[in-house]
């Protein structure tokens, strides 16, 4: 222990010089910066100031620039980073020397020769380091670069996968990060009872309730009662404390009935609420208008202020009533408008618009107060008329209305439509007087009368209107059905000087719209005359060809084939020598003459091609066509047939004549030459050669149906429909007499008895007949059944016997 207490004696005194603690061992010391004091910047401009003047050396420009070694003369550091190949680790050889002005310049000279060099090597440095830089980048690529497609894919998440992505941190568990939405399970009404007559506050609810589903009743007889009539009178009944459910359940039924009577909407005499249940249509409570609500408030005030300031002017009543229909409120709406009514009764737009906002009844309530009010308003009348669903009360409002409104065109055509048609001709002969610039209302009058009344209907229009181009091109289409196609062309030439007469311009467009209507009508007389009645209107002589082929062309183009047939007849006669015309003509012969070549036997190619130069006014080739096809076809009725026309359409019937003489003697039992030659005589030797033909063809068709057309054209009218009878018993295939069977019996029967014919026609189906079979094989008719096919061929025949 005394050792132990004895103090060494080197203790507390300072360290020798230079001794380093556990040299000796071989340990070596380490210095830290408390033990050599603050560092110091080499490049600090006060780091040389104490030098002396003149003893600066090149060591000291350097140090401006680069680290070097202490003040104090050690050799520097010896770390791999301080050695260069040309100097070593010890610097510049010279660096201790003075720094004077030509080593100031071989310094400088040598920095421009460096950057020289520096410059030529610079491209090829630049290129290898960029390659070093890209096959470094390749093999350690940034982290950046390695989550780059992972980013590209971000475009392709959805906004829902987005909000599901969990945040950054948080540590909930799945319950808490997606709570289930709260469930609230309804308290039946006796919990409630029971602690009102308690007069305790509870939080929860007992376990004994929810473990047996109910409230725990003691007494089977009813609810708990221990405190009788302790509860405020009302719902409780009388003499007890009891909550009386019933009147509960009977006012929330109340109540819901007021809602549903609210919110009811009988515009069409139904409800948009199912009153049997609670659900409703909440579609009929959305308003249709898609503006901002702020725009249809501004709108309300605007309105209301305009309302205010004005309230004698119908628009605003209007566009309020409107505005609030549009947004959902109707009722709102037709309270608006009937008050529009009582301070604008004689707006005529606003009793309209009353009547349209208005259901059913009301809405015929609302039309009678304006009748009242405006007693001369057709509009009012017609919406009227529109409200009634009997056709009884209809024509009842609209006599009404012509009552009052006698000149109303309007009232008139409605009131017409409604009638039968013997009804509507008797309306009509009125509406014409009352109305007797209205052009529709004479040209219905004169479709229902018949010809002869027709005709004068339609001279009565004329003398009142005698500025309209239709009533004249009516009464030319009446005059064609009739059989009187003479008649045609003075009508629609005499029609052309009346108009122009007075004062009326003679627009060729409209007149050839009119033909092309006529064409497609059936009316190819009266289309005809038009187009050469107008076809050189307006024309100059230089431009009539050009003009007449775009005519023709366009006509082509609206299935007008009559129309543009007349063109070009009317242009060959203007310009026969016209190379543009005969192309079309020289085309056509030479088809025909191709196929006589192949056919020389074909009839119907011979008188084609006849008809074809008798068309463009080669009378004379025609002849000699029709000659050299009865030189290769002897004995054929319908190639004499066809030249006796030829001579009787030229105006030559001495000619005819004598080629039917011919004919007879060589085909003397043709039937269809001998009914041909009947009423190529006058008519006092027409029965004598009806005589002739019956006693050569007995049973032949054509002369049955000569004979009955002759007893028609002599108004006997017996014998005519016995002869007719006769006909079509002998031969029920010729689509001919059934045609001219129906069109006498048009003229002289009965409905009855033109309604046999047309179902014996239909019976017999015929498929013969030169006008038979014209109108069936036309395109427009391949659909048409025979007894459309038989109206009209007989529409198209022709008094003319």
């Amino acid at each position: 222990t005394a050792t132990m207490n004895k103090k060494k004696p080197f203790l507390g005194l300072p360290a020798p010089l230079g001794y380093l603690p556990g040299l000796a061992r071989g340990a070596t010391g380490f210095t830290t910066r408390s033990d050599i004091g603050p560092a110091s910047n080499a490049n600090h401009p006060t780091a040389d100031q104490h030098a002396l003047l003149g003893r600066r050396t090149v060591g000291d420009q350097v140090k401006k620039n680069q680290k070097t070694a202490d003040d104090d003369g050690d050799d520097g550091d010896l770390n791999d980073t301080n050695y260069d190949e040309f100097n070593g680790y010890a610097g510049s050889l010279f660096s201790s020397g003075p720094y004077e002005k030509d080593d100031e310049e071989a310094d400088a000279a040598y920095a421009a020769l460096d950057k020289r060099m520096d410059e030529r090597r610079k491209e090829r440095r630049e290129q290898r380091e960029k390659e070093e830089t890209e096959k470094y980048r390749r093999e350690r690529p940034k982290i950046q670069q390695q989550f780059s497609d992972l980013k590209r894919k971000l475009a392709e998440v959805t906004e829902d996968e987005w909000l599901s992505i969990p945040e950054a941190g948080d540590a909930r568990n799945k319950r808490q990060r997606n709570p289930r939405y709260e469930k609230l399970t309804p308290v039946p009404d006796s919990f409630f009872e029971k602690h009102l007559q308690s007069g305790e506050n509870h939080t929860s609810v007992d376990p004994r309730q929810t473990q047996f589903g109910g409230l725990n009743i003691p007494y089977p007889g009813g609810l708990n009662t221990p405190y009788p009539g302790g509860m405020t009178p009302g719902l409780m009944t009388p003499g007890t404390g009891e909550l009386d459910m019933r009147k509960i359940g009977q006012a929330r039924n109340t109540l819901m009935d007021m809602r549903l009577s609210q919110v009811s909407d009988s515009v069409a005499g139904q409800t948009v609420v199912d009153p049997k249940g609670y659900l409703t249509d909440l579609n009929s409570m959305i308003p249709t208008h898609g503006g901002n609500i702020n725009d249809i408030k501004k709108a309300r005030l605007l309105l209301k202020s305009v309302r205010g300031t004005n309230p004698h002017h119908p628009p605003a009543w209007i566009a309020s009533a409107r505005l609030e229909e549009v947004t959902g409120k109707l009722q709102v709406a037709r309270n608006l408008i009937m008050k529009g009514t009582e301070m604008c009764p004689k707006s005529e737009d606003v009793w309209l618009e009353a009547a349209r906002l208005q259901p059913g009844d009301t809405a015929k309530a609302v039309v009678a107060q304006a009748v009242q009010h405006l007693p001369q308003s057709v509009r009012i009348y017609v919406r009227a008329a529109e409200l009634e669903t009997d056709i009884r009360a209809k024509k009842r409002v609209l006599r009404k209305g012509l009552e009052h409104v006698p000149n109303s065109v309007r009232l008139w055509k409605a009131a017409v439509e409604l009638e039968e048609p013997e009804d509507a001709r008797i309306m009509l002969s009125r509406a014409v007087e009352c109305c007797p610039t209205c052009v529709e209302m004479w040209l219905a009058l004169a479709r229902l009368e018949t010809h002869e009344n027709a005709r004068k209907v339609l001279n009565k229009a004329q003398e009142n209107i005698p500025m309209d181009r239709h009533i004249w091109i009516t009464a030319a289409k009446l005059e064609e059905a009739s059989g009187n196609t003479q008649m045609v062309e003075k009508i629609i030439d005499r029609a052309i000087t009346s108009l122009r007469a007075n004062g009326v311009e003679i627009n060729r467009e409209q007149w050839i719209q009119d033909a092309e209507e006529c064409d497609k009508a059936g009316s190819v007389a009266t289309c005809q005359a038009i187009m050469r009645a107008v076809i050189g209107i307006g024309i100059e002589e230089e431009d009539q060809k050009h003009t007449w082929m775009e005519d023709a062309d366009r006509c082509v183009a609206h299935d007008a084939l009559e129309c543009a047939r007349a063109i070009y007849a009317y242009a060959l006669q203007v310009f026969p020598s016209k190379k543009s015309q005969k192309e079309l003509v020289e085309k056509a012969r030479e088809a025909y003459n191709q196929g006589l070549k192949k056919c020389p036997h074909s009839i119907p190619l011979w008188v084609l091609l006849s008809r074809l130069e008798e068309k463009v006014g080669q009378l004379t080739r025609a002849r000699a066509i029709l000659e050299k096809s009865r030189l290769k076809n002897p004995k054929n009725p319908d190639l004499w047939l066809e030249s006796v026309r030829l001579e009787y359409r030229a105006g030559l019937k001495n000619i005819a004549n004598t080629l039917m003489a011919k004919a007879l003697q060589e085909c003397p039992n043709s039937g269809i030459l001998w009914s041909e030659a009947i009423f190529l005589e006058a008519r006092p030797q027409r029965k004598t050669k009806s005589v002739d033909a019956l006693k050569k063809c007995e049973h032949d068709p054509y002369v049955l149906l000569a004979v009955a057309k002759l007893f028609w054209s002599e108004h006997k009218i017996t014998k005519a429909r016995e002869w007719f009878h006769h006909t079509v018993k002998t031969d029920s295939d010729l689509g001919d007499a059934w045609a001219f069977f129906y069109k006498f019996e048009l003229q002289h029967g009965t409905k009855e008895q033109q309604e046999e014919v047309r179902k014996r026609c239909e019976n017999a189906e015929p498929r013969h007949g030169e006008l038979w079979c014209d109108v069936s094989k036309d395109i427009e008719n391949w659909q048409k059944k025979v007894g459309e096919i038989l109206v009209l061929v007989a529409a198209k025949l022709k008094n003319t016997f």
